[in-house]
């Protein structure tokens, strides 16, 4: 797979000069992907599932067609086990308000995860009555399947991990932690964010109950994101809003609800977006998952290669680049994050990441203030690695203590 020559397709990379090693919050967007939504103003600027007249036709038959390739891409069984939401937070708040949890039902996560998949337990903690139990990773971030097993029990009801950890990197061995929590009775959600625009992700093979995906950061539209379910799984869930798309027939006295995923998709859809997400799933097959993953960890090799011997830096996470997937988390010595990330803009034009990346929790059982984050997709090359590490050095030398 040539990548270099796939810079070629991002617009953004034609007309900026500088660095962008932000995709973990992110992505750029291929030229495809800006033409489908484009498309969809130009050409079929109505809305989808309701009117019957040619152009609304249209906008369903092409949100049916996202849904399959959506089913093809991930291996699930059927489109209908898709749900467009507006991001992954959106999806695991779904999720968790829709279980219908009471009070004294546990429910066990890591310590590493973003505040989407954090708060909204907590706030069921305080509202229901919910109990909630984490498993303890390392000082460095990696995952510790024995923590996890004995944070499980018979009162666990659902069990909600990240895949991949948006600090640092550190992957979590899902099919054994479904496994673990299946042997339990207890349903698995996994948020997919970080994982999904950067290794095969097979919905079959994991077994997982319901996964979350946030598009925007695999070459998608702003302001889309996917909740994957079980058909059973979503069948189960109880919707969180409620109006037209989403019933069957509704008197004065009673309400039927659309089956899923209607039921989940309340009032008019993001079509544009729509239209961008199965563009963006065509790129990302064309390019194949096994060669970005592999791209990926030969970049974070190498920028570990160019900044091990920068003076000051700190790695927050695993020293060893091979268990980071896709970003590298750090410190200088004498600077904070915010200072780090303005620097490296203002030298090279380098963009980053700062602070604790909506993952709090992880950093204040750390005693740590946040850190700068460096990540890495398929349009970067070691050109871009360069200018980071040389930029980066420049800092350490010359403000770093």
């Amino acid at each position: 797979m040539d990548f270099d020559s796939i810079r070629n397709d991002f617009p953004t990379m034609r007309t900026d000069k500088g660095v962008y090693l932000d995709s973990s919050c992110q992505s750029l967007r291929p030229d495809s992907v800006i033409r489908a939504v484009m498309e969809y103003y130009e050409s079929y600027p109505v809305c989808g599932g309701r009117s019957v007249h040619h152009l609304a036709n249209e906008v369903s038959i092409r949100v049916d067609e996202t849904r399959e390739k959506l089913a093809s891409f991930f291996n699930a069984a059927s489109p209908n086990e898709f749900v467009f939401t507006k991001n992954s937070t959106e999806a695991l708040n779904t999720v968790a308000w829709g279980l219908g949890l009471r009070k004294g039902d546990c429910v066990v996560t890591t310590d590493s995860e973003h505040n989407s998949n954090y708060v909204p337990w907590l706030t069921m903690r305080d509202s229901l009555g919910i109990r909630l139990r984490r498993s303890r990773s390392g000082m460095d971030g990696v995952f510790d399947i024995e923590s996890f097993k004995s944070a499980m029990g018979k009162d666990v009801k659902f069990v909600s991990v990240t895949q991949c950890s948006n600090v640092t990197g550190c992957t979590v061995p899902i099919r054994d932690v479904i496994e673990i929590a299946h042997d339990h009775g207890a349903l698995v959600m996994v948020d997919g964010s970080q994982a999904a625009p950067h290794m095969k992700v097979d919905m079959r093979d994991n077994g997982a109950d319901f996964y979350a995906m946030s598009v925007h950061k695999m070459l998608g539209p702003s302001g889309m994101g996917l909740l994957y379910g079980r058909q059973e799984a979503l069948e189960s869930l109880r919707p969180r809003l409620y109006g037209g798309g989403m019933v069957g027939l509704v008197t004065y006295q009673d309400v039927d609800y659309a089956p899923v995923p209607d039921r989940f998709e309340a009032g008019l859809q993001n079509y544009s977006g729509i239209f961008g997400t199965k563009a963006a799933i065509e790129y990302l097959e064309k390019v194949g998952m096994d060669n970005i993953a592999a791209h990926d960890a030969e970049l974070l090799k190498y920028m570990h290669e160019q900044t091990q011997d920068i003076g000051g830096l700190h790695i927050v996470g695993p020293e060893d680049p091979s268990k980071r997937s896709s970003l590298m988390s750090f410190n200088i010595d004498g600077l904070g994050a915010h200072d780090v990330a303005m620097m490296l803009d203002a030298v090279d034009g380098i963009m980053v990441r700062s602070g604790m990346h909506c993952a709090h929790p992880f950093f204040v059982s750390r005693e740590t203030e946040g850190s700068v984050r460096a990540s890495v997709y398929l349009y970067n090359n070691r050109q871009d690695i360069d200018r980071f590490a040389t930029a980066l050095r420049k800092i350490s030398e010359q403000f770093g203590s």
